[in-house]
């Protein structure tokens, strides 16, 4: 009896370890648009480019328009573990000269980033 769940035990520790976290968790990226007096903006749209070219031309973009909810955020599930292009906007404020680009998103993970909109 020992032996079976010693047996058993061993393969539910393999199968775990054969999953990585990157596996289980997708990429993805939080953003919260503020203003530019740190206020929350709800309702804001935000929308990621793969490139800087894609972006400042505003074509071929990566996500579909996400609009921040009551506490100014968006997310984005299941992106490439690479740099994206944001462009937020709500009414005459956007993100332009205020930070546009990503670092290279982390791999299997939540990243989060704040954008100042003015």
């Amino acid at each position: 009896m020992k032996r079976i769940n010693i047996s058993l035990v061993a393969i539910v520790i393999i199968g775990l370890c054969s999953f990585s976290s990157a596996d289980v968790l997708k990429t993805s990226l939080k953003l919260k648009v503020l203003n530019e007096l740190g206020n929350i903006e709800e309702g804001a749209s935000v929308q990621l480019y793969g490139s800087e070219e894609d972006y400042r031309a505003e074509t071929n973009p990566a996500t579909e328009v996400q609009y921040t909810d009551k506490k100014g955020e968006v997310k984005f599930k299941d992106l490439e573990p690479k740099t994206y292009f944001i462009n937020a906007e709500k009414g005459d404020k956007n993100n332009i000269g205020a930070g546009v680009q990503t670092d290279v998103l982390e791999e299997g993970k939540m990243n989060k980033i704040t954008i100042v909109i003015e």
